[in-house]
């Protein structure tokens, strides 16, 4: 499972112009289920994100998480992380999950960090949607499950 984590001063995402999901201070995770992630990665995935110290402190510092600053998680679905540009010009997908799937590994990483003291807002899953963001600082972490972050 691969997560681009950004921290946000707001964020959105619209489905058809309608907005389905935003926050304001806190983190927008794009989130990509690879074929064969488990229940594991997700729940790992979710308790790093909430966890890491990446707000500042009263000193500047990064050193508060995302529950210690009462900051929001947007989590939109993105199988497009995973695209495997090595090969030609055309992205490969091939390593993304099947859709229902990697929706259960989705909605099972949405429900972990709900299960924390952050609000989380959704994308709507299969959906094209429109993201919009103001990347604060800016800071923008990729992790990955595979790799243990």
């Amino acid at each position: 499972m691969r997560a681009v984590v950004q921290r946000v001063k707001e964020a959105n995402v619209k489905v058809d112009g309608k907005v389905v999901g935003s926050i304001e201070q806190g983190v927008l995770v794009l989130l990509g289920v690879a074929d064969g992630d488990t229940d594991a990665d997700a729940d790992a995935l979710a308790e790093k994100i909430v966890d890491l110290r990446i707000f500042e402190d009263s000193e500047g510092k990064m050193n508060l998480s995302l529950e210690q600053v009462a900051g929001g998680l947007l989590a939109v679905s993105q199988f497009t992380i995973l695209g495997d540009c090595r090969k030609g010009r055309r992205p490969s997908f091939a390593k993304a999950a099947q859709p229902a799937e990697a929706e259960r590994l989705y909605e099972r990483f949405v429900d972990m960090a709900r299960g924390r003291d952050v609000e989380v807002a959704t994308g709507q899953f299969r959906a094209m949607m429109d993201v919009s963001l103001i990347n604060w600082g800016p800071v923008t972490l990729l992790l990955d499950s595979r790799k243990q972050f």
